[in-house]
């Protein structure tokens, strides 16, 4: 019988991973999902009607010889899974990839495909609704969604509030340079180093007209408000010696080959980890090609393993399908036509439709 390796959490790296190592291992991929959701293009679905549909990709062709379970670990140590169904999984090799949660519509916490697809759709209702959107938090996720509501509405006014002096921290001055211009140039209103003593009185997500202060005092009257930051590792189902881990913000502890610390079977990837770079898709689909390298090493009786190096920081940061700016490892900056012919465009999909073998889906 080949080795047993289960995979939990379906993401970027999970998919990755489970792909890899299709061929090598007999992989179960759990993910609750009915669908992978492509969360690069979250944004764009919550004002685009007809780009919303496509983020939305099956899991049915991932994989030609492992299988993907549709359940949800709720205990996880070596060498055992236990599901929400009651059912238990015994694997050889164990590899943690659940992600985290993140205020919506950057992410979706449905499992539900159709369910996720009509609240983008009721989330596009309220932004159409509103004349003035207020978005808290101007990190990547606030400004690019910031430059969607703007290319779909160009007369909307958007404010973004943050406790941050300046944008993009621990990127080029360049490359902030030209961010900053570009929100200029869409009318987008941003209020640094500054923040609200307490949310709006109306729902996140929902119309409705409101004035708040903010802690220096300016006043800001909106009819829609959306949290852009608040990363939650989603690890709470880790148990028995695989709780030691899990540090006291939620991330996992790993080494340089991606085993959890103290483990030698197991491995973490994506936002989980306590790998001090930034979560994003990329930087978990990395991960999940160390460790499918690793795994396929010590199925084969190998015992030098590869390590993960954090590379230096590179951001594609598209601000609707035709603006943004790339800043490439090494500090290179591209401007709004390479950035939309990398990703703005159609913010990948593509490229993640080929890897589910939904060919004719870009």
């Amino acid at each position: 019988m080949p080795p047993r390796v289960v995979i939990i959490g379906g993401g970027y790296g999970g998919s990755a991973a489970a792909k890899a190592l299709d061929d090598v291992a007999e992989v179960t991929l759990v993910e609750p999902k009915d669908a992978f959701l492509h969360n690069v293009g979250a944004l764009r679905a919550a004002v685009d009607a007809d780009f919303a549909p496509r983020i939305f990709l099956p899991y049915d062709k991932l994989l030609s010889r492992g299988r993907v379970l549709r359940d949800r670990a709720v205990q996880v140590e070596p060498g055992t899974v236990t599901l929400a169904s009651g059912a238990t999984l015994d694997t050889d090799y164990l590899v943690l990839a659940t992600g985290s949660g993140y205020p919506f519509p950057a992410k979706s916490d449905l499992d539900d495909s159709a369910a996720s697809l009509a609240k983008f759709g009721a989330t596009r209702e309220q932004l159409t609704e509103a004349d003035r959107v207020l978005l808290l938090g101007a990190g990547p996720v606030g400004l690019e969604f910031a430059g969607e509501i703007k290319a779909r509405w160009p007369r909307k006014q958007v404010v973004l509030i943050d406790p941050s002096p300046g944008i993009l921290s621990g990127y080029s001055e360049p490359f902030r340079a030209e961010i900053l211009r570009q929100l200029d140039g869409l009318g987008v209103e941003l209020l640094l180093g500054d923040s609200l003593a307490q949310d709006p009185p109306t729902e996140v997500g929902t119309a409705g007209a409101f004035t708040v202060t903010t802690r220096a005092g300016t006043e800001v009257s909106a009819g829609l408000w959306f949290r852009t930051h608040g990363v939650t590792p989603a690890t709470g189902y880790l148990t028995g010696a695989l709780a030691g881990a899990r540090l006291s913000g939620g991330q996992v502890a790993v080494g340089p080959t991606l085993q959890v610390k103290g483990q030698s079977t197991v491995f973490a990837l994506g936002d989980i980890t306590d790998v001090a770079e930034p979560k994003r898709a990329g930087a978990a689909m990395r991960h999940a090609e160390v460790i499918a390298e690793n795994i396929t090493s010590l199925i084969g009786g190998g015992t030098e393993l590869g390590r993960y190096e954090p590379g230096p920081a590179a951001l594609l940061l598209p601000l609707g399908p035709h603006g943004g700016a790339t800043e490439l490892p090494g500090g290179q900056l591209l401007g709004p036509g390479t950035t939309s012919e990398y990703k703005g465009a159609d913010l990948m999909v593509g490229r993640f439709s080929e890897t589910f073998g939904l060919t004719g889906k870009d």
